[in-house]
């Protein structure tokens, strides 16, 4: 068959099926000219690497995208990361940005709920609010959401050690609401590998770590089929300073360990699978990061049917949220700094994301103020509404540099995957400090690009200019809150039934000691008021902390 023969039979089948089921934003799609824009376009010239390298979108490898119609049938989930100060606080930046046109909600938690500490706990001192929300109990997380129909929300939350027990609260808040486990959406980040490698919020050593990550598994597969299990982060990797390359291999073999996980767990691959997602960083080398993403979704579509051998096509697909580059940002200037997100944001829709958050330009100076992230929000509305990226899909495929950069990022990832699988998976290569010196290595080179002037940085090492930050808003926390919140506390601790609370430690102490499911059990402990901070620490108590490995 020619290639025109094989996209008229994706036409007639997968797009048509697509459209028939969800049918497209537009009748048609134009250009301001009236030239009109077709929904998918093949080279004209015989190709015969074009099915296996590119195919069409919505069918294996899923070079061109995950879904048959892409952005023409709907757009990303436009998302902003938000969450500071107390439950009310966070609760109103999110219903304003909902009123803004935001499709989803990111929640960002503080650092002591981040590993496990409720506010009042003597480590939670000075933490409390600073960089997330505060979230220690049910009421905490029943406020963060008063007023917001969870069966009509997508809600991602980044919390990766206590994720099991942050998304309990949250099925639990969905009961009190009258919404059935069955109709949430959302993900929750799950990813204790990148926190080993690149970020620093874990709690537990690996193996209990990935016991609660595949208990979650089952349990979503039970009972939220809809809710993504897991966002693998290739995000912090590159905050960290890896090249392109290695977030992509770093990424994947961190998923490829998942998978691993699960499946020595009994978990059925074409099951669990499905409930995969990933998290990218999209950076400023706009044509590399477009090629990034597509490699990443050919590379994990294939490691997935031939490695695998998973069958339902659903298993094979890569979807995955982008964030723009925090560490892009700069103090120095800061209103360059939407120039940045737009730049990044766009290689993130034409390498076909699936959800975006776009950082707003205050944030290399203070957490944002409600202006700079509704410029934020209306940086991706006009992407999709004014730029027109988004009215055909994969646009740039076929361009020789494109496809060329494609190629080179699949197989230097794959070099890297072939090289973790030597030292016998991406566990080993953490604690032998393999992935983190590649990452230190690279972060290395390309500040002593900086420093050199080899790399410009755009008012940091030229065109700079002398300049006042006084003038712009800034948002600031209250350090009352934290007294607010150990009061809180004080007082739940006191109306509740401590024999119940008791009972219910105990329970979790002998369920972490044996192999019992734990996700129902949280859930149950939840509804009677434990603590996030009271079911960790018996956590600790059975399992101990994680020591990373000694650096030198």
């Amino acid at each position: 068959m020619t290639l025109k023969d094989l996209l008229a039979h994706w036409m007639e089948t997968t797009y048509h099926k697509a459209v028939s089921r969800f049918p497209e934003r537009k009748p048609a799609f134009e250009t301001p000219s009236g030239i009109t824009l077709p929904p998918l376009l093949v080279p004209e010239d015989p190709d015969p690497d074009y099915p296996d390298k590119l195919g069409f979108a919505g069918e294996y490898p899923y070079t061109r995208g995950v879904q048959p119609t892409m952005y023409r049938g709907r757009l990303w989930t436009m998302r902003q990361y938000a969450g500071y100060a107390t439950a009310e606080e966070s609760n109103a930046r999110y219903r304003y940005l909902l009123a803004q046109g935001q499709t989803g909600l990111s929640v960002a938690f503080d650092l002591p709920t981040q590993i496990g500490y409720d506010a009042d706990h003597p480590l939670a001192a000075g933490e409390v609010g600073k960089v997330g929300v505060s979230i220690s109990s049910l009421d905490d997380m029943e406020t963060l959401f008063r007023g917001i129909p969870l069966d009509k929300v997508s809600t991602s939350m980044t919390i990766n050690a206590p994720a099991s027990i942050l998304l309990a609260m949250y099925v639990a808040v969905a009961k009190k609401q009258g919404v059935e486990p069955r109709k949430l959406r959302g993900t929750v980040q799950n990813d204790i590998l990148k926190e080993y490698i690149a970020r620093g919020t874990y709690i537990f050593p690996p193996a209990p770590s990935m016991r609660l990550i595949t208990d979650l598994f089952a349990y979503c597969e039970r009972e939220i089929p809809r809710w993504n299990t897991i966002s693998i982060s290739g995000y912090h990797i590159r905050e960290a300073g890896s090249t392109a390359v290695q977030e992509v291999a770093f990424t994947l073999a961190d998923g490829i360990a998942y998978v691993q996980a699960a499946l020595d767990a009994g978990l059925e691959v074409d099951k669990f699978a499905r409930q995969l997602s990933f998290f990218f960083n999209a950076h400023n080398n706009f044509l590399e990061e477009v090629a990034k993403f597509r490699a990443a979704r050919r590379l994990w579509a294939n490691i997935m049917r031939e490695r695998f051998g998973a069958q339902d096509p659903k298993a094979w697909r890569l979807r995955f949220h982008t964030q723009t580059g925090g560490s892009t940002l700069t103090a120095q200037q800061p209103e360059n700094n939407i120039v940045r997100v737009t730049i990044q944001a766009l290689s993130a829709v034409l390498g076909g994301t699936q959800s975006l958050h776009t950082n707003s330009m205050d944030e290399a100076l203070w957490l944002p103020t409600e202006k700079s992230v509704r410029t934020a929000l209306r940086t991706q509305q006009i992407i999709a509404h004014e730029s027109g990226v988004a009215d055909t899909i994969d646009p740039l495929a076929g361009s020789y540099l494109i496809e060329y950069l494609t190629d080179e990022i699949e197989h230097r990832a794959l070099e890297y995957i072939r090289k973790i699988d030597e030292m016998g998976g991406a566990l080993q290569a953490i604690e032998r400090g393999y992935i983190q010196g590649e990452i230190q290595e690279a972060a290395y080179r390309y500040q002593q690009a900086v420093e050199r002037g080899e790399q410009v940085v755009v008012g940091l090492n030229a065109f700079q200019v002398e300049e006042d930050l006084g003038d712009l808003d800034r948002l600031r926390v209250d350090p009352a809150i934290e007294e607010g919140q150990r009061a809180r506390l004080a007082a739940l601790r006191r109306r509740r039934d401590p024999r119940k609370v008791a009972a219910l430690l105990s329970q979790v102490e002998a369920a972490a000691r044996g192999d019992a499911p734990l996700l129902p059990l949280f859930i149950t402990c939840v509804e009677n008021d434990v603590t996030l901070g009271e079911i960790t620490g018996v956590l600790r108590d059975v399992w101990g902390e994680y020591q990373p490995p000694a650096a030198f």
